[in-house]
């Protein structure tokens, strides 16, 4: 399919998927850009886009000549209407190793600056867009040559602050082991996404479709995640840089409009609530209505309400504890809970519904002051807990269980991830008929460490 309708002078929304040349080490495959782009394919073009307007989607695979790329993308990017653009396959640097490149069919270490796609040409392409929100999503394995500029940069350069922009995606070292994806061939971040896609009874905002996708892909130890947790709560704590668009006035039949799951903080009040993109991971909102709800300045009265005095804050601190959290003050927020957290414990339980909360708040404080280790064994704990009176289905275990395994996979210090690992992975087993995929990605990124330290060559 082409580009076709652009200067009808309607809304019109663009898909571009790009096959770049294959990883390959020792003769397996680290990433099948074409098959993760014919899997991408399939997903409707408006769900992709996440609205309902006419669009187009290109495909390009097995393309030796950058130009036809940018060619490509031109078009896409200069045309006013949504743009989803997906990047899959090897990234790589020229001989100098100052740029990065995204190799394309039948790149060589010599012809790098012939025949790949200069990263700048995309960084450039989007940045000159006028009109529409874009989404970028890329699965890349970098190359030897590009690995230490991607250590360098600790993100896919010039992506950052473009205007109605938004950049997702995993980018996996040279050490990535081959396996990432399914029977099928498809990596397991893109795999996830189109899972999400495919499953969500209504599309979920982009940002969450990239939490439940990189802490559900199995990612090795090492694995550069675009953008990182603490970019995703940089981001929310300072608002929106720029509004997106409305899209088109009706969505098309069968596909609900995207609504707002961005989720507040699990403390977050009433006097400051988290309006930019989601906070990374916490469990799903509760209505202000129900007992004992963590979206208001006060807890509801009844079972649910919980006050102590602590130092000079008296009743329900969550507000405190959200103003301490953003403004760095990480040290004197944990200790705020923790007190908050024995009070009601000592007059509720320990596995009460109200001494679970201030446990998952205190996970959402840890993973804020970037403590995944402590975020891990407190939604593992919460998880638990809620299992002493909740179903293994219910939406607050579920939740718990994937925000364990979400900040699990952020763990880098492959020992340290191995002191949590355990815990949770007998957590997930409670839950594995209802999520056996997570089951299963979190045995492995287990086994894996486990693997590492014996052999004593940790992943990167």
């Amino acid at each position: 399919m082409g580009f076709g309708g652009v200067g009808d002078g309607g809304w019109r929304g663009h898909a571009l998927l790009v096959a770049g040349d294959a990883a390959v080490r020792r003769g397996a495959v680290l990433v099948a850009p074409g098959v993760n782009v014919a899997a991408l394919a399939m997903v409707p073009v408006d769900a992709l886009l996440g609205c309902g307007v006419p669009a187009d989607m290109v495909c390009l695979e097995g393309v030796r000549d950058p130009n036809t790329v940018l060619a490509r993308l031109r078009v896409a990017a200069g045309a006013g209407g949504p743009l989803f653009v997906y990047v899959s396959g090897r990234l790589t640097a020229d001989r100098r190793g100052r740029r990065l490149y995204v190799a394309l069919a039948g790149t060589t270490a010599g012809s790098v600056r012939y025949t790949s796609l200069p990263w700048e040409w995309l960084v450039g392409e989007l940045r000159s867009r006028s009109a529409g929100p874009a989404t970028v999503v890329v699965d890349l394995v970098a190359d030897k040559a590009a690995w230490p500029l991607v250590e360098e940069h600790g993100t896919l350069p010039g992506l950052e602050g473009l205007a109605g922009v938004e950049a997702f995606g995993v980018v996996r070292g040279p050490g990535a082991q081959p396996g990432d994806g399914a029977a099928d061939g498809v990596s397991g971040y893109t795999r996830q996404w189109i899972e999400q896609l495919r499953r969500a009874p209504v599309r979920p905002s982009n940002v969450d479709l990239h939490v439940l996708a990189a802490g559900s892909a199995g990612l090795e130890p090492g694995t550069l995640v675009v953008p990182s947790a603490r970019e995703l709560h940089m981001r929310s704590s300072a608002g929106p840089s720029h509004p997106r668009p409305d899209p088109a006035p009706d969505p098309a039949p069968g596909l609900d409009r995207a609504p707002d799951l961005t989720p507040d903080f699990v403390f977050a009040s009433a006097s400051v609530p988290a309006s930019g993109p989601a906070a990374v991971v916490v469990p799903r909102p509760v209505p202000a209505s129900a007992p004992g709800s963590l979206s208001g300045l006060g807890a509801a009265p009844g079972a649910g309400s919980v006050s102590v005095m602590v130092g000079e804050v008296e009743g329900d601190p969550r507000a405190r504890l959200h103003a301490l959290a953003v403004g760095g003050r990480h040290g004197e927020a944990d200790a705020l809970a923790r007190a908050w957290e024995r009070d009601v414990v000592e007059r509720r339980g320990r596995v009460s519904a109200e001494a679970v909360q201030c446990a998952e708040i205190r996970a959402d404080l840890a993973r804020l002051a970037g403590d995944f280790v402590a975020a891990t064994r407190l939604w593992t704990g919460a998880g638990q807990a809620r299992l002493e009176w909740q179903a293994v289905d219910a939406a607050e275990v579920r939740d718990a269980a994937v925000g364990a395994l979400y900040c699990w996979t952020q763990v880098r210090d492959p020992v340290r991830a191995l002191e949590v690992g355990p815990e949770l992975v007998g957590l997930l087993k409670e839950l594995s008929l209802s999520d056996p995929d997570h089951l299963r990605l979190a045995e492995r990124r287990l086994e894996a460490l486990r693997t590492a330290t014996r052999t004593g060559v940790l992943p990167p």
